[in-house]
């Protein structure tokens, strides 16, 4: 079995142009060997983690022209949005062209033609779309629920102790005017429905999708992670949703939840304190969303009709 040369270091766990000799100094041979990856078109990878979209993106650094920054799906990924499984899965790079500039074109790349007045940010060393502007265009590629989602993430940051929200990415009036400035471009229409439903407070997609559910059924839109006093109004939990007036709090469990045991015993006393405190828990997983909505949304009515009797003999 031959062996090949070793590579100089310089061009270890980096991506490098086929045609940039100066940088690797390297045959047409040893460019086709088999301990290098070929992840675009005239690029080289070695030891490139090309799974993740960062990997990616570095490893198509090296074909980046003036006036290409990475955009729709690949901007949202880079931001850290939340995007539905069959996104998250897809490797191909989106690439936008700022006004004038020519697409990319190629294996592994969707070119897009930008509007002229496109914002632009930095993630990581990485140019893609401003936040607001990724908003914008993902209406072509997302429905109404995961458009929503992707707004919510990116107005609501993260939370911090003692409640308030920090290091979110932009803000409601920046995504209206990314609105207003797409106009009657594809899918304006679908962009026009999600921006109304966008909330700050937000902390998961699936919290955003039981929202959205909640009101396609006709019931009052519940509130984003308000505060419950809880102890005897020693503590305060936030709990994903809820309907102050009923008393009712919606709580999303995903699997870390059961898999996790320290999370699963913090679930279980975390009930017991909104419980103790005279409110009503509804338990919330994926299957209730996505595979058997009528018989969740059913529950739910159930539950909120026992309530209204419940207030109403007092």
């Amino acid at each position: 079995m031959s062996r090949h040369r070793p590579l100089p270091p310089r061009l270890r766990n980096t991506a490098f142009a086929v045609g940039d000799r100066a940088l690797h100094g390297e045959t047409n041979g040893r460019l086709r060997g088999s301990d290098l990856e070929a992840p675009f078109w005239g690029v080289r990878s070695v030891d490139v983690d090309l799974g993740n979209v960062f990997g990616r993106c570095a490893a198509f650094s090296p074909r980046l022209r003036p006036g290409w920054v990475f955009s729709h799906l690949t901007a949202a990924a880079l931001l850290g949005a939340p995007l539905p499984n069959s996104c998250k899965h897809a490797t191909d790079l989106h690439i936008g062209a700022l006004h004038g500039v020519q697409p990319a074109r190629g294996r592994g790349v969707v070119g897009h033609r930008l509007a002229e007045a496109t914002r632009t940010t930095q993630v990581r060393g990485f140019t893609l779309t401003a936040p607001a502007d990724t908003f914008a265009l993902l209406a072509t590629m997302l429905e109404l629920p995961d458009l929503v989602a992707v707004g919510d993430f990116l107005v609501s940051g993260s939370r911090s102790r003692g409640g308030s929200r920090v290091d979110m990415h932009t803000t409601i009036d920046e995504l209206a005017a990314a609105v207003t400035a797409y106009g009657s471009r594809r899918s304006a229409r679908l962009l026009r429905a999600a921006l109304p439903l966008v909330r700050i407070g937000v902390d998961s997609r699936p919290e955003t999708h039981l929202r959205l559910a909640l009101i396609d059924a006709g019931i009052p839109e519940p509130r984003v992670n308000p505060p419950v006093q809880v102890d005897g109004g020693t503590a305060v939990l936030h709990p994903d949703l809820a309907e102050p007036r009923l008393r009712i709090a919606y709580e999303y469990e995903g699997d870390l939840h059961r898999t996790d045991q320290q999370r699963f015993r913090t679930d279980i006393v975390r009930r017991e304190r909104f419980e103790a405190a005279g409110w009503r828990v509804v338990r919330v997983t994926a299957h209730d969303l996505f595979v058997d909505r009528a018989s969740f949304i059913a529950r739910v009515r159930r539950l909120r009709r026992l309530v209204e009797s419940a207030h109403s003999a007092r």
